[in-house]
This record gives C-alpha cells, structure tokens and sequence, in this order.
C-alpha cells in the first residue's frame, strides 16, 4: 500500500517597480501604486482588483510513500487592475485589499478541502486538478457575493462583516464555523 504525502509550499516573489505581478504575503498590502491598468470609462466599479490563485505540483516516489508537493500561488495582477482617480482613498483601497485577502482565503480552504479528500497513486492529478477548479469556481463566488453584499463598497456595514469573516478565515487556515456564514457548499451567506 502506498502511503500519500501531501506538502504545501506558498511560492513567494519579492515584488519589484518592474514586475508586474504581486504574489500574495500578509504583511504586503495593496497600494495605489499597484493599480496601473486603465479605469474602466463605465460600470459600477471605481476601481478592481485583478486576484487569481495557481498551483503547480511535483511528485516523488519513495519506496511506500508518494510525496506530492504543490506550490500555491496567490497573485495580483498590476496592468489588468485599475483605480479612478477620484476614488484613492483607504477605504476604497480596504475594499480591494479584502478581494485580495478572498483569494487567499479560497486557497487556504483548497488545502482544507485536499487534506480532507482520499489520494491514490493512480489518479491524485486528477482528483486535485477537480478540487482546483471547485475552489476557481468558489473564488469566483465569493468575489461576486462580496461585491454584491458590499454594493462595490457603498455599504461600510457590510464590508466590515466581510472584513472580520474573511480574517476569521485566515486566521483559521480557511476553517470557517458554519455560523460565521459559510455553508456546506463554500458560498458566502451574509447575515
């Protein structure tokens, strides 16, 4: 019997004026300067944030044991995000930190729900590959919702429940309580 060993590695990248790609680190939050697409001309967005999170993964196989190691990606994308001029301000700016902070999140509960789930030396590519795009698809969820429940960051309310649920999450490694407001299938129910 082959014993699965399954390893988590954050890949991190130290951001430069010249690079174009933010990978997500806590202590690293979203400036304006980030921002350097081109404002949208319409829509109901003053500014968005473009977040997206990877993987890639290697496998080793060792007498009985298989070690299979992915290395996650939480990034933001400085040329497709864009800010209105007249919307920098810190509040604005939470706003888009909290989407970065979202995706975060689903990659934390991508792990939860890979942990949780049975590998076998057979098709465990395959298994991860549907628990990825389960999570894109929650990700994509959550980001609509939290705009939604927000209105684009026009409800201060709201977005400080967001707030404290999201970091609730990652504080959490993306163990959310069912009364903190997520349900069995990882959609977001606001209170």
């Amino acid at each position: 019997m082959t014993v699965i060993q399954l390893v988590f590695e954050d890949y991190h990248q130290p951001d430069t004026a010249q690079t174009d790609t933010i990978f997500y680190a806590a202590k690293r939050k979203l400036q304006w300067e980030d921002f350097q697409g081109k404002p949208s001309p319409s829509g109901p967005s003053a500014a968005v944030a473009y977040t997206s999170f990877a993987y890639e993964g290697n496998s080793l196989l060792q007498h009985d044991t298989l070690k299979i190691t992915l290395s996650l990606q939480v990034f933001f994308i400085k040329s497709a995000s864009w800010v209105r001029p007249e919307a920098k301000n810190s509040y604005a700016l939470a706003h888009e930190q909290l989407h970065f902070d979202i995706t975060r999140l689903v990659v934390e509960r991508f792990k939860q729900k890979l942990l949780q789930t049975a590998l076998n030396r057979d098709d465990y590519d395959g298994v991860i590959q549907y628990q990825y795009i389960q999570s894109f698809r929650e990700m994509n969820r959550l980001q609509y919702a939290f705009d939604q429940d927000t209105r684009h960051g026009m409800d201060p309310a709201a977005q400080t429940r967001w707030r404290d649920k999201v970091n609730v999450g990652l504080k959490n490694k993306g163990v959310m309580p069912e009364e903190l407001g997520f349900d069995l299938f990882g959609a977001f129910r606001p209170h």
